[in-house]
């Protein structure tokens, strides 16, 4: 008696090859910011210790220990102020503008840009809590961020929620909608946790639900 070919088809078992794939690009994508930030610290340090802090110890005939890295974070606070004002946005905008018509450049810049917009302090106050609601897809859930609660006075006793549904991996963008809070599930998520697994594309982020 013939076997349908179909019974013989095993189903694919993951390989080690792919096991060692999926953790190299999750490793990739969780040091990108490391790496980023690695650099300009390291381009700054060398440029002012090299130039601006020599200089400073050949006039006064004497050496600092520490002043190549107290200049560091001397500029980096005044960047900070710069970028904080209209003028400095002003100034950041022509850059990005200028960034993104080179092609490796523009990629390393937008990355930067997301992850520290994203994970900076003053944005995770923007989002309330981590939910996971339905959109689009009845039979699937989609990670969102609460921005607020509304009141109905058609409907006393409900409370609706405000949601920002990002568009991954990019969670400056996307779209927000109105739900129940009885139709939101809290996977128990921190917001930077959801915020990672947004910009990963949902290859980096916690293993569970709560």
């Amino acid at each position: 008696m013939s076997i349908p070919s179909e019974k013989l088809i095993k189903p694919k078992v993951p390989t080690f090859l792919n096991h060692l794939k999926t953790y190299i690009v999750r490793g990739l994508i969780a040091v990108i910011p490391l790496v980023i930030s690695f650099f300009v610290v390291q381009f700054l340090y060398v440029m002012v210790d090299r130039r601006v802090a020599r200089m400073i110890e050949g006039w006064i005939g004497f050496t600092i220990p520490g002043l190549g890295i107290l200049l560091v974070l001397v500029i980096l606070y005044l960047v900070g102020q710069i970028a904080s004002n209209l003028a400095g946005k002003q100034l950041f905008g022509l850059i990005e503008k200028i960034s993104e018509r080179i092609p490796l450049v523009r990629t390393t810049y937008q990355v930067g840009k997301q992850i520290s917009q994203s994970l900076s302090h003053e944005d995770k106050q923007l989002f309330k809590k981590v939910v996971m609601v339905r959109y689009l897809n009845a039979g699937a859930w989609t990670i969102g961020f609460v921005t607020g609660t509304l009141t109905d006075e058609r409907e006393p006793g409900v409370t609706l929620l405000k949601v920002f549904v990002p568009t991954p991996p990019n969670p400056t963008s996307g779209t927000m909608i109105i739900v129940r809070e009885t139709d939101a599930r809290d996977p128990g998520w921190t917001v930077e946790e959801g915020l990672k697994t947004v910009i990963s594309g949902g290859i980096i982020g916690p293993p569970a639900l709560k």
